[in-house]
């Protein structure tokens, strides 16, 4: 592929070199300049930039300077690649840069990557969506700093009582747990932590709902952790049910194979 003279906003991946997208690293091989968010994206990945691009790191950057530089390369007739970790669509903060993108007439591409939960539900061994326990995964976080909308209080949205991965909470957990608590869910209720999903130093901590704050204190993770509360974490109700799909089932007929008869 022969890169335009525009930005490619590109999902890094989780950590791992290697779970970057083929069509992601193809960009970052090719492109001009390589803008990276260097407090999350592995480093590694910059050893594959062709030996004459511009590498430049973003963490120390405020959005005007940011803009201002991706602004600077493409007019100049330049490719940029803005790499952010994840995938760009879930908290990537990628909205106000494309927002001021378009009000200066700069074209931008986004290539979509591989998220933090889904290597933290990898590396956890977590199917997040089992028949009969639960289908539903709901992606959020704690109200910090950043409010969350009204109708979007991690209470409300805990009542569902579905799986729910928590971006950007470890250091809130205690709020997490009180909220949990208040819509139905017990201290008993299985919990997973993963910390630094997919990295060399990546921990994956198993624990409850009413032992998370103490096991997080004691396993000293308070940043870069996604906690998954769900059904689905509980390995002794996995093991004693039989949560099974109709897909396989030999006895479900479907577009491409006949059911039997038992």
């Amino acid at each position: 592929m022969e890169l335009e003279a525009k930005v490619y906003i590109v999902g890094s991946g989780p950590g791992d070199p290697d779970l970057i997208t083929v069509k992601g690293l193809k960009i970052l091989e090719q492109a001009d300049v390589i803008l990276y968010t260097d407090s999350l994206v592995n480093p590694v990945l910059m050893e594959r930039a062709k030996k004459d691009a511009l590498i430049l790191k973003s963490a120390g950057m405020n959005l005007e300077e940011l803009v201002d530089c991706m602004e600077e390369h493409v007019k100049n007739g330049k490719s940029v690649a803005r790499m952010h970790t994840g995938d760009p669509a879930v908290y990537g903060a990628i909205y106000e840069q494309m927002k001021k993108l378009k009000q200066r007439g700069i074209a931008y591409q986004i290539i979509p990557g591989v998220s933090s939960v889904f290597a933290a539900a990898a590396a956890a061994e977590v199917e997040l969506t089992i028949p009969e326990l639960t289908q539903t995964v709901i992606l959020t976080r704690a109200e910090g700093r950043t409010p969350m909308p009204e109708r979007e209080q991690l209470k409300d949205l805990a009542a569902h009582h579905c799986s729910i991965a928590l971006f950007l909470s470890a250091t809130l957990i205690k709020k997490v747990v009180k909220e949990f608590l208040e819509a139905g869910w017990n201290e008993n209720d299985a919990v997973v932590v993963v910390y630094r999903a997919s990295w060399p130093d990546e921990k994956v901590v198993r624990t409850t709902l009413g032992s998370l704050d103490e096991t997080m204190r004691k396993e000293g993770i308070r940043k870069q952790a996604m906690v998954i509360i769900s059904k689905a974490a509980d390995e002794a109700l996995l093991e004693e049910g039989t949560f099974e799909s109709k897909l396989y089932d030999k006895t479900f007929t479907h577009g491409y194979r006949k059911g039997e008869r038992v």
